[in-house]
């Protein structure tokens, strides 16, 4: 079956391709059984220079992968630039990740060693919102543990993960990794099939549970990077010029599409209206429209789901009495655009505060008591990020030992990096990406005792 693949900034076909069918995916595992026979039989060395490699591909190929990215997914050229190089750095990373064994004991008595051994077959399932680099997260240290890996791209974005996939099997093993397309009556399948043992994915929370318990029979390995709503806390010591920038870009980045997105913001009564005034300033001088036009900054919502979500939620915030602020978009858009929304002392039990918004709108809260908008600020559900933003203080420290996502930001959020593990608490997440505590969650480990 033909799937459509829509531009969203225009509502229009960027590309049509073949949805996968249940005997696809089957093969494509079978194959992907077999590649992993080739791959993981090849030393370290050979896996890291094979990794550099593809690395200086997707790099030779930014300009066209980045195309690609504004164009399925919406997001600005300079964004998807960001992107591009963000695949690169990570894969350039992950190839030199050593897996020297660890020798925990080497006594008169025995010698003990912690080897790790690849799983087989990994299934990855990414979301639209990052559609290059999540799947590079997902990939790259699968297969420098020595994996193979067939990818299960969002339906709404699957056109650079096709090109990915042809960019790393040029440059390692014939069909080490693969991809299906399709929804659950694709997704389900793979993450079931008994020759995939390890599944990772980044989406929601409902989708992750049902992911863990289709799998939970087989005992497969699983991380799963899932929904969040991320509060972040303004201190009464903070200096608003500088962080108001940081707190914008950081609840807006990708227009507030990425899962560690600061969601809800809590604003010291005393630095609130100035906060406001500056988030508001900076939201009016973004350039909405067409990614592959010259000087946007902003782009469309990704898909008309989402963009009917976010409006609604919008529309429900200012029924409710809240202030909602943004700029009026510019004539002649038709795509699904919104503008950055500020919204101003929303009720605590709204759907703009209480759910994940993943869209490009903002609550911001006003407190007088740090105790009681902690009570606020830890989400019963969701801990997968959070931050506190003020001078050095002990009022500071005591916000950073209070929060319980999994991580924590300091004059910062949605900061990720290659070397730090990432992954969310309580319904957010199962395991971490990232680092080494990422890589090993792709083997499996086996412990040598000789004893002499």
């Amino acid at each position: 079956m033909a799937l459509d693949i829509i531009n969203p900034a225009t509502k229009q076909t960027y590309k049509s391709i073949q949805t996968s069918t249940l005997d696809d995916v089957n093969h494509t595992v079978e194959k992907a059984k077999a590649a992993f026979e080739q791959w993981s039989a090849k030393s370290h060395e050979e896996r890291t220079a094979a990794l550099h490699k593809v690395a200086n591909a997707i790099e030779a190929s930014a300009p066209e992968l980045a195309e690609i990215i504004t164009s399925e997914q919406g997001k600005p050229l300079f964004l998807a630039q960001f992107e591009v190089g963000g695949a690169v750095a990570w894969t350039h990373y992950n190839a030199d990740l050593k897996l020297e064994p660890e020798v925990l004991e080497d006594s008169d008595e025995r010698r003990v060693e912690v080897h790790r051994m690849p799983v087989g077959v990994v299934a990855s399932i990414t979301p639209w919102n990052w559609p290059l680099m999540i799947a590079i997260w997902h990939i790259m240290p699968a297969l420098r543990a020595g994996n193979s890996v067939v990818i299960k791209p969002s339906s709404f974005t699957p056109v650079n993960t096709l090109r990915l996939v042809e960019i790393i099997n040029e440059h390692t093993v014939p069909n080490l990794v693969q991809a299906v397309i399709g929804e659950k009556e694709v997704g389900e399948p793979l993450v079931s099939h008994p020759d995939v043992k390890k599944i990772v994915f980044t989406g929601s929370t409902a989708v992750g549970k049902r992911i863990a318990s289709l799998v939970a029979g087989d005992l497969k390995k699983v991380t799963l990077e899932l929904g969040g709503n991320d509060a972040g806390i303004v201190l009464e010591n903070a200096n608003i010029e500088k962080i108001a920038e940081k707190i914008f870009m950081t609840s807006f980045i990708n227009m507030g599409q990425t899962c560690a997105c600061l969601k809800r913001l809590y604003v010291h009564r005393s630095k609130y209206e100035a906060l406001c005034d500056a988030l508001v300033k900076i939201a009016a001088a973004q350039v909405v429209g067409n990614g592959m036009n010259d000087g946007v900054t902003f782009g469309p919502v990704q898909n008309v789901n989402q963009y009917e979500k976010v409006k609604a939620m919008i529309a429900d915030a200012r029924e409710s009495g809240a202030e909602v602020i943004a700029a009026e978009l510019p004539a002649g858009l038709d795509g699904y655009f919104i503008a950055p929304t500020i919204i101003k002392d929303p009720q605590h039990s709204i759907d703009v505060v209480c759910h994940e918004q993943f869209g490009p709108v903002l609550p911001v809260i006003p407190y007088d008591n740090l105790n009681e908008v902690m009570s606020k600020a830890i989400h019963k559900d969701f801990a997968l990020g959070g931050s506190v933003w003020g001078e050095p203080c002990a009022e500071l420290d005591w916000v950073v030992e209070q929060l319980d996502s999994g991580t924590v930001w300091v004059n910062n959020h949605a900061e990720v990096l290659p070397h730090v593990p990432f992954g969310g608490n309580k319904s957010s997440g199962l395991g971490v990406e990232f680092g080494m505590e990422g890589l090993l969650e792709n083997t499996v480990r086996k412990v040598v005792n000789r004893a002499k």
